[in-house]
């Protein structure tokens, strides 16, 4: 676990979320039926598997985050910060300017978005990194929910409707490890402005580097939106977290 710095992105500035989002960084909405923040629940959950050490990548309202969290002292664990700022850009924008700040001076990284919730074993994850030994490992999931109706037509007939069905998909969740050392070559060939997920896990793949998935089968959520948010089971929390 020493040589693993957990980064959570917290930067954005969660236009999904507007109205409240004009006052409260995403990272900060209460869910739970304490209503902690957000990110207080990911950093308690990273923490519960022996990860202290973290950096939170912050851009937009970042002093309400600092405020509340501070050096991480009060939740047990070092809390250090890098926030956003031109040229660099997106999530992978972040990431690299992190890097190039020398921020992250761990081996590996835990990466995890802002607005993920899910209780996944981190010890078996991290056992799978240290196995198979790979460039990055990402998180998937088997099935994934569509939030909308799919209907099978037969000309223009519709023979078949299903409301929000689960399809068999491995889905990216928005959490992985990433050797540190990739950061070093990857301004090059992508620039400042880049997506993780979206264009630096496939650059590595089309550059032939070991990019492996770790198949998730629990629950996740995405709290991404506020029409998310109000269909988030609150209470769900506790049997998540109960044992943090």
């Amino acid at each position: 676990m020493k040589n693993i710095k957990a980064c959570i992105l917290a930067g954005g500035r969660g236009v999904r979320f507007r109205p409240y989002t004009e006052i409260v960084p995403k990272p900060m909405i209460p869910i739970g039926p304490e209503e902690k923040p957000l990110l207080e629940h990911i950093i308690l959950w990273i923490k519960k598997y022996g990860i202290e050490d973290f950096i939170l990548l912050v851009g937009y309202k970042w002093k309400q985050i600092r405020n509340y969290f501070g050096s991480g002292e009060k939740l047990g664990v070092k809390i250090s910060y890098s926030i956003d700022e031109e040229p660099y850009g997106d999530t992978g924008g972040s990431l690299l300017l992190a890097y190039k700040r020398g921020l992250l001076n761990k081996e590996t990284l835990l990466i995890w978005y802002g607005d993920i919730i899910a209780p996944l074993n981190l010890h078996d994850m991290i056992k799978a990194y240290e196995e198979k030994n790979p460039d990055a490992l990402v998180v998937v999931t088997k099935k994934y929910k569509i939030p909308v109706g799919v209907a099978e037509l037969r000309g223009d007939d519709i023979i078949d409707l299903k409301e929000k069905p689960w399809i068999n998909i491995y889905a990216t969740i928005g959490i992985l490890m990433l050797k540190t050392s990739i950061l070093g070559v990857i301004e090059e060939v992508l620039g400042t402005k880049f997506d993780i997920m979206g264009d630096l896990i496939p650059w590595l793949i089309k550059e032939k580097y070991r990019v492996k998935a770790y198949i998730y089968d629990g629950l996740w959520y995405d709290i991404g939106s506020l029409e998310r948010y109000k269909k988030f089971n609150h209470n769900k929390l506790l049997e998540f977290f109960q044992e943090y």
